[in-house]
């Protein structure tokens, strides 16, 4: 497969995106999703590291956080894949994972991915903790004018895609609600350990950020 015609995409829908969900957050869970395949499962092929790759570059241009038509887009990725020399079948993996495996899409349903789609699924949850995850979670609630935090607001049970994607919010209980929540969905081996690694950071930084915040 062409790996650059996939990046080249990328790079062109996402280079200006800016809640996190750019080319280099594609890049990174592509790389990382391919990392992780090959270390859990050595003897994976090619074409099972390409499927990890492209759907870990490309998981993000459908998202509806940041694409208005993705039937449009999911026209152009067809397109695309056919002329990076992708198979139907492998074409076929790549669209079911990006298209099931977001936290939104899995908090009523946990859809069942091909052993490619959970490597990306875990690899882009990863991406949401650790060092880069509380970067990513601050540059979105600031894009979105949510408060950095409001003891008055707690943290919200959430149980459907609609209300996770329209209930009040701020940054500092989205770790509550989601972000500390990762490590449990882990699929992988490998993403486990990695996830859980991160969590430990990023649960250090919350707890001093809140004594920090209550200081007499």
């Amino acid at each position: 497969m062409d790996r650059q015609l996939v990046a080249d995409y990328i790079e062109k829908q996402l280079g200006d995106e800016m809640t996190g969900h750019d080319f280099y957050h594609g890049q990174r869970v592509a790389r990382l999703a391919e990392r992780m395949l090959v270390a859990d499962h050595p003897e994976s092929g090619q074409e099972s590291r390409d499927i990890a790759f492209a759907a870990g570059f490309i998981h993000d241009a459908i998202d509806e956080k940041v694409c208005a038509d993705p039937s449009r887009v999911l026209g152009e990725l067809a397109m695309l894949l056919d002329q990076a020399g992708m198979s139907r079948e492998a074409k076929e993996n790549v669209f079911f994972t990006i298209q099931h495996m977001s936290f939104s899409k899995n908090i009523e349903h946990r859809y069942q991915l091909s052993l490619e789609g959970e490597y990306v699924q875990d690899a882009d949850r990863i991406e949401s903790l650790g060092a880069i995850g509380i970067a990513r979670a601050f540059v979105y609630g600031g894009k979105h004018d949510n408060k950095i935090y409001d003891p008055k607001i707690k943290p919200a049970n959430l149980v459907s895609h609609d209300q996770y994607r329209s209930h009040t919010e701020t940054t500092i209980n989205h770790f509550y609600e989601k972000l500390f929540k990762l490590e449990g969905l882990m699929n992988t081996k490998a993403a486990k350990v990695e996830a859980h690694r991160r969590s430990e950071y990023m649960r250090a930084f919350v707890d001093e950020f809140l004594h920090e915040w209550n200081l007499d």
